[in-house]
């Protein structure tokens, strides 16, 4: 017994210092071995080869679109009702109401079934081809003796050796932080513990990055929020902030949460002014805005990190940016981030998966690779109103990330569309049969 437990501490001991060596001891210095680019380039090589072979061996295959299982027609109402009028004439005849109109909001109806705009963004992207996960694209079953070998091979890499280490580099990366951010707060305030809190989170962070195998590459980088200023972002994934993070710190805006990242969260407000607010404080608008002011008002403080859409989307659209973040006034530095599903699906669905599920699903993934534009810094017109300039930056990063614009809201994930939709459709078809402006 006393020797396998030698045999054990032996391992135990052998696999922390290659962990220190190789992976830590590079990402507190914020630089690499090359181990990591050489996994990718393995990772790169396989999956063309597989999907060669998938390709070789399913004939007839139709390949998968984007864009949709349907064709939309996005023409204005009033084109589209003109179409079906017809048998009547070829202008729109104001003052009438035609039995055929309903055909239009029927098709609409129909369209909004099969395929709405909302509902498909908050299911997993959709992928061309197999990534050797078990996720598929649902075209793609048995394809051949050696492909099957690939993936059994891969689910021994990446539950055997990738789980392992990514845990224990998560759980080492996690409890840094934790010890660090702690020290660093009993520290009296001065430029030291400043800079001194600002390398904890910036090496812990680093260290995360490493446990999810990310591979990141910044664009821009002379566009980084400073100090003072709001980093506005698209949403994907609560890794975004590891993302983001792994670059330069920032100062975080959320609600106040229990266990352990209720624990995280107090030790990292002790070291850096993290703004974090209680379940009641976060129903007070008037309250969040005057804090999150105050906070930049102060120039020596870490840009605010904000995800205005308030849920994650699944990595192909940008939806509506609440207006609050842009009320508070100061710099906005708009930032796109944009993953590579091939390797992994970054997308957190929260109302089908926990976070524990979720992370294991990440730390099961390939890895986590993405595209990060720093973007230059917008400021508010005179001439516009919160709403519009929010509108103005979501434009900005949807166009930089290659992203699909939407206007909806993104918390239709879990609440029903207002009454304001259907009721403003309503007017519109009203003045146009009425003739009223």
């Amino acid at each position: 017994m006393e020797y396998f437990l030698a045999v054990a501490l032996h391992i135990l001991s052998v696999w922390l210092a290659l962990m220190l060596v190789l992976i830590m001891v590079p990402s507190m210095f914020g630089f690499s071995l090359g181990i990591s680019e050489l996994y990718m380039r393995i990772l790169v090589k396989t999956l063309e080869w597989a999907t060669l072979r998938i390709q070789r061996g399913v004939k007839d295959r139709q390949k998968l679109q984007a864009n949709g299982i349907i064709q939309r027609d996005l023409s204005p109402m009033e084109e589209e009702i003109v179409g079906l009028r017809k048998s009547r004439s070829d202008c729109l005849q104001r003052g009438d109401f035609e039995l055929s109109d309903v055909f239009y909001f029927s098709k609409k109806g129909f369209e909004a079934i099969v395929e709405d705009e909302v509902t498909q963004r908050f299911s997993s992207e959709e992928l061309f081809s197999w990534n050797l996960l078990t996720r598929t694209n649902h075209n793609f079953q048995y394809i051949s003796l050696r492909v099957t070998m690939i993936w059994v091979l891969g689910v021994v890499v990446r539950y055997g050796i990738l789980l392992p280490l990514r845990i224990s580099l998560a759980t080492i990366g996690i409890t840094f932080l934790i010890i660090g951010a702690t020290l660093v707060g009993q520290l009296p305030n001065s430029s030291f513990k400043h800079w001194l809190s600002e390398l904890v989170h910036l090496t812990c962070c680093r260290i995360c990055a490493r446990a999810l195998s990310s591979a990141i590459q910044y664009h821009n980088r002379e566009n980084k929020p400073k100090k003072g200023g709001i980093c506005v972002a698209n949403h994907t994934s609560p890794i975004d902030i590891i993302i983001l993070a792994n670059d330069g710190c920032y100062a975080m805006v959320g609600q106040a949460h229990g266990g352990l990242m209720g624990v995280i969260q107090r030790a990292m407000v002790r070291a850096c002014p993290h703004v974090w607010f209680e379940r009641s404080e976060m129903k007070d608008r008037h309250l969040v805005t005057k804090r999150l002011r105050e906070h930049v008002a102060d120039k020596t403080k870490l840009p605010i990190l904000i995800f205005p859409e308030g849920t994650c989307i699944n990595n192909t659209s940008v939806m509506m940016f609440k207006k609050g973040s842009f009320e508070i006034g100061g710099t906005i530095y708009p930032v796109a981030i944009k993953y590579d599903p091939q390797f992994g699906d970054a997308f957190w669905n929260s109302s089908k998966y926990s976070m524990v599920e979720y992370l294991l699903r990440m730390m099961t993934s390939w890895a986590i690779a993405c595209n990060v534009w720093y973007m230059p810094p917008m400021v508010r017109r005179d001439d516009e109103d919160a709403v519009h300039f929010a509108n103005r930056v979501k434009s900005a990063i949807a166009k930089r990330g290659g992203l699909v614009e939407l206007s909806w809201d993104g918390g239709l994930k879990r609440d029903k569309v207002k009454d304001y939709f259907r009721e403003e459709q309503q007017k519109n078809y009203s003045k146009m049969i009425g003739g009223h402006e």
